[in-house]
């Protein structure tokens, strides 16, 4: 006797769908932010940015302020654009100055202050809200700094990553993302007062106010 089994006879999952918006992210609070801004008569640019501010909070491994990153947008009438704020070498960065005396890539252009580039999510964020969002931008900064003040349970993913052997040797690192000196586990409260701070006072401020001087004209312009 043969056997014939179709992917909907073994149970193969089928596309999520929505009637009018759907909202993924890498982790559920931030997504839970994006369908909240949907909700509230945000667009998709609106719910993007909030979610990468709420990211900043719920998943800093991966999405931070310190970061960069793209945007490809598509408008409902089939227009296309698309935003570039990866990280930028510093304005006076040079080859050499990553290179020792005899030419090979030195300590500092690995993981020392000097492989720091200037990051670009703040700038660009701002930008594809100004241009493209609905929403004003302390509104879609502030479920962000609400899960940063008031706190959030961490999760698996969060919780296995502040086990880092490096953040641990931060003694900076280990204040804030350690609870006298131990581990946080899953689903403990954690809370981020200074980042709540400093997203509060780019939401008040700007973008601009997470740069200085030169760096912040020259990604003004």
């Amino acid at each position: 006797m043969i056997f014939s089994f179709t992917a909907f006879e073994i149970g193969a999952r089928q596309p999520a769908r929505a009637r009018h918006a759907m909202v993924a992210a890498q982790e559920g609070l931030a997504t839970d932010v994006g369908v909240a801004v949907l909700k509230g008569g945000g667009n998709a640019i609106d719910a993007a940015v909030a979610i990468g501010f709420a990211l900043a909070v719920t998943y800093p491994f991966a999405g931070n302020l310190g970061g960069g990153g793209f945007m490809t947008i598509r408008m409902a009438d089939g227009r296309a654009t698309f935003i570039d704020f990866r990280e930028r070498a510093p304005g006076k960065a040079s080859r050499d100055m990553y290179l020792d005396a005899s030419g090979k890539p030195t300590r500092d252009s690995i993981e020392g202050w000097r492989s720091s580039g200037v990051p670009g999510s703040v700038r660009g964020f701002e930008l594809a809200l100004s241009k493209y969002g609905r929403k004003k931008w302390g509104e879609v900064l502030a479920p962000a700094i609400e899960l940063a003040s008031k706190g959030f349970p961490v999760s698996y993913a969060l919780a296995e990553s502040l086990h880092s052997r490096s953040l641990a040797r931060s003694a900076e690192s280990k204040r804030i993302y350690q609870k006298d000196g131990a581990f946080y586990e899953v689903d403990e409260t954690i809370k981020l007062p200074e980042l709540a701070a400093t997203l509060t006072r780019i939401a008040n401020n700007g973008a601009n106010e997470f740069y200085e001087g030169e760096t912040a004209q020259k990604f003004a312009a």
